[in-house]
């Protein structure tokens, strides 16, 4: 028995609570430490970068996925640990304001759970998809579900925006408690009795992590791609934690303008998707492959114009050029899920969730690389030059390995076929 189109929503809806939370850790408390609080950007790139660490650990819950049923209780596990860190988080940054050790300890203890919590349910619900999913509608689930995950970051980030104005610590807790109490309800719903009839589908697996994860990694086309998934991920993740900040600095942003102005790229990010997969999927127009060039090479461009309007000042079109980075993001990254649903059921059986785990342990790590270098570069340069000139050298360098990542691309991807290939043991 496989998933119906209603149940791939319900499981959207999933990935759609995930991204609430996880949007608020990484742009809403991420601007007030570095804004407000006049705290380094290298310290909120140090906790972004532990909660990806720990991200490591997803290949075992995929494993774990793969050799039984049960999926639904990380998925919910998972979300309860993910909120509890999001809200000790914002707790956090309000302890920095009384003292910095504090701050710092609530802190590293919030985005440890943050890190278990999106490894365990992220992983697992995409296992569950992946296992699932009829083969002819696993992409078009990826779509959904993705797609559903950046409207869910929009909406919030948003939403967010508009009522943390004007800012008091007080609100700051009020809205992420409401947020994650919400989130966590949300996800309870979604999953309710849908792995009842699907936890027979898969008898129990005796082999080891290590040796599943080996059999995987055997697989050429399996080992380009967590290649290419690093590159990538570094470049799309290099600004995430530096682009409020420099709206702030910059531009003179608000908290509630720079957190729309996540919000506003995410919308941009659910566009560019939406668009692909529309034009690949519904008008088969283009191969996976050159959706991936023209979304990285689209990003590039993006950055470099968003480093021109720097010189500009606050009367500079900032938000229109995030919301063109967000498009070609979006543009790339639905055209990289659909190929990795495609590859997660190929090659050697019964590994979906091993594959799943080992690109996503590859995209954590490129998330907290990428984010990090990113925070630490632009820390390196402020000592020394403008803070205009030293975020523009950080989305330059981000542009140019987006331009790698493209290179990559047309070098390992399928030239013909709208949906990559796996062949096994290759």
């Amino acid at each position: 028995m496989t998933l119906s189109w209603f149940q791939i929503i319900r499981l959207g809806f999933v990935q759609m609570a995930l991204g609430a939370i996880v949007v608020l850790t990484t742009s809403t408390l991420n601007r007030l430490m570095v804004v407000e609080l006049s705290l380094p950007a290298i310290l909120p790139g140090l906790l972004v970068g532990l909660h990806y660490g720990i991200q490591l650990t997803r290949p075992h819950w995929g494993f774990y996925s793969d050799t039984g049923g049960h999926r639904t209780r990380w998925i919910i596990g998972g979300m309860v640990a993910l909120a509890l860190g999001a809200f000790t988080a914002a707790c956090g940054v309000l302890a920095f304001a009384q003292s910095f050790a504090l701050g710092l300890t609530v802190s590293i203890v919030a985005y440890t759970l943050i890190g278990l919590g999106v490894g365990a349910s992220g992983t697992s619900l995409l296992a569950l998809l992946a296992t699932t999913t009829a083969p002819h509608r696993r992409a078009a689930a990826a779509t959904i579900t993705w797609l559903m995950m950046i409207f869910g970051i929009a909406m919030t980030a948003g939403i967010v925006g508009q009522l943390i104005d004007p800012y008091t610590p007080l609100l700051l807790i009020e809205i992420v408690g409401f947020v994650v109490t919400i989130a966590t309800l949300v996800t309870c719903l979604a999953v309710f009795r849908i792995e009842r009839n699907l936890i027979a589908v898969r008898e129990p697996d005796p082999t080891p992590f290590m040796e599943g994860l080996k059999e995987v990694w055997s697989e050429r086309k399996a080992r380009n791609f967590t290649i290419f998934v690093f590159l990538s991920m570094t470049a799309y993740f290099m600004q995430e934690l530096i682009l409020e900040p420099y709206a702030g600095l910059v531009f003179g942003f608000t908290p509630g303008q720079s957190t729309s102005l996540s919000g506003a790229q995410n919308g941009g990010v659910f566009i560019g998707m939406l668009a692909v997969g529309i034009l690949a999927t519904g008008f088969k127009i283009g191969a996976l492959r050159n959706w991936v060039m023209t979304g990285c090479v689209g990003s590039a461009a993006a950055l470099i114009l968003i480093t021109f309007l720097g010189p500009i000042g606050p009367t500079a079109p900032l938000v229109p050029a995030v919301v063109l980075l967000g498009f070609f993001n979006g543009m790339f990254a639905v055209a990289a899920i659909g190929s990795m649903m495609a590859l997660a059921a190929a090659g050697a059986a019964r590994r979906e969730g091993t594959r799943m785990g080992l690109w996503g342990a590859a995209q954590a790590i490129a998330a907290g690389f990428g984010g990090l270098v990113g925070a630490g570069l632009v820390d390196v340069l402020r000592v020394t030059m403008t803070d205009t000139q030293a975020f523009g050298i950080v989305f330059i360098a981000e542009a140019a390995i987006f331009i790698a990542a493209a290179a990559m691309a047309a070098k390992i991807m399928d030239r013909k076929m709208p949906s990559a290939t796996l062949v096994p043991g290759e």
